[in-house]
């Protein structure tokens, strides 16, 4: 099997979309409304100052997907980027996928000399990929996370 890595394009849309809700589905038990997460990936697709996808093709299909997007920090004078819509198809998992992206990720972030640290959040009960992340050298943090939905029509 055959490993490559490339950044997502609009072609790319709805495999990243599909690949979102059923991550969002498995690790959560969230069941997303699947238009719109196509609209949102289509967004950030479109718009690079929103973040940008890191897709796995393994013999040319798409086997996993990371998506970064940005946080400025102050006190580090850096950017964090924020590791999201983590996800490798069932059918690919055990093969090296996921370190391989996060290891590409790592590597395009070191470049990047504005970047200062990589995150992720992961739900308190996805024992599994918590176990990948600090395999990978991610340490829990001192920090909770809150969140406050906000009501809009989209």
């Amino acid at each position: 099997m055959t490993i490559e890595f490339r950044l997502a394009n609009m072609d790319d849309a709805e495999t990243i979309a599909r690949y979102a809700a059923d991550m969002a589905l498995e690790t959560e038990n969230l069941t997303l409304d699947r238009q719109r997460v196509r609209r949102g990936v289509q967004a950030a697709l479109q718009d690079p100052t929103k973040g940008f996808y890191l897709l796995a093709l393994a013999d040319g299909t798409v086997a996993g997907q990371s998506m970064v997007t940005f946080e400025w920090s102050d006190w580090s004078n850096g950017m964090r980027w924020w590791l999201q819509s983590v996800y490798v198809h069932p059918a690919y998992r055990r093969r090296g996928i996921y370190r391989g992206l996060f290891e590409h990720l790592r590597q395009k972030a070191a470049k990047e000399h504005a970047v200062c640290c990589l995150r992720l959040y992961v739900h308190r009960e996805n024992l599994g990929a918590q176990a990948v992340y600090q395999k990978l050298g991610f340490q829990e943090t001192q920090y909770l996370l809150y969140e406050m939905d906000l009501p809009r029509d989209r």
